[in-house]
């Protein structure tokens, strides 16, 4: 067979086990959309059509006027919003000295810092909470069911994938560059104000969408070191609603699509940089 023929074939056969993998990945999520414009009573008789009669909004506002979600989305906001702060400043800097400086142990220091990321988080779920009970009795600053307190646990995971992928967009920065901006007059902080931030901002954009989508879905440390609805997130809210209205489907799907619509806009929005951040992470030294 003709070689320019068996490359049109194998162009269009990817391109349909693409759309098809697109198509099984976003039915779920459109399924979950479509469950919960519908009354319970539609949802337990079972739905076989893609159509619906007549969409139940009332299913959101019933929603947040059964649970307080208003709340717990304040709360996920400040604590994912400040820990993508901490966590890209410190990443941002630590990412810097990795790529550019050649210390002793600088080696070891990077190998440790992607190596934390095989460690379980489980593993250090009850020393952490004894560690902030201690601290409490200690000196008396309270850390559990606190903003600060999710924050810097949050920022202590989250900064070291980050300061990897931060890493690959410095190395990939030709140092003549700061070397030019300094033969011109800058110093050397700002070279790196002015040179390399500008550069290197799809991967700071995509180091930040990391953080805040990763931070945005975690249960289990939110779980255990959160006890009042005032510091609780979103994912917490979603874990008592299920256990108080197991059989309300329409309100569950309800809170389903409030919960990750936000994630979805987000990532969409920044898909260019979030792509080409993590794709330089991957494939750059």
């Amino acid at each position: 067979m003709n070689p320019r023929i068996l490359k049109r074939i194998e162009y269009h056969s990817l391109n349909v086990l693409t759309w098809v993998i697109v198509a099984l990945v976003i039915f779920p999520i459109f399924w979950m959309v479509k469950v919960s414009l519908h009354t319970n009573g539609e949802i337990l008789q079972g739905i076989t059509s893609i159509t619906i009669p007549e969409p139940q909004w009332q299913n959101y506002k019933n929603l947040w006027e059964t649970v307080n979600f208003g709340q717990f989305f304040k709360n996920s906001l400040i604590i994912c919003t400040l820990t993508m702060v901490v966590s890209c400043f410190l990443a941002v800097l630590a990412g810097y000295a990795l790529a550019r400086y050649k210390f002793p142990g600088s080696g070891m220091f990077g190998m440790g810092v992607i190596g934390t990321q095989m460690i379980p988080g489980i593993m250090f779920l009850l020393p952490i909470y004894l560690l902030f009970l201690q601290i409490k009795d200690t000196i008396g600053l309270p850390m559990v069911d606190t903003y600060w307190g999710m924050i810097l646990v949050y920022s202590a995971f989250y900064t070291p994938m980050s300061i990897w992928i931060i890493r690959s967009f410095f190395v990939s920065i030709p140092k003549d560059l700061e070397e030019s901006a300094r033969i011109d007059g800058c110093n050397r902080i700002q070279a790196f104000i002015k040179i390399i931030l500008p550069l290197s901002l799809p991967g700071i954009i995509a180091m930040c969408v990391y953080i805040f989508l990763t931070a945005w879905d975690e249960l289990m440390f939110a779980w255990v070191l959160t006890t009042t609805p005032e510091v609780q997130t979103i994912p917490v809210g979603i874990r008592l609603f299920v256990g108080q209205y197991t059989n309300r489907y329409d309100l569950l799907m309800s809170a389903a699509t409030v919960v990750t619509l936000p994630v979805i806009i987000t990532f969409f929005l920044t898909q260019k940089y979030f792509i080409s951040g993590m794709t330089a992470g991957a494939v750059k030294g």
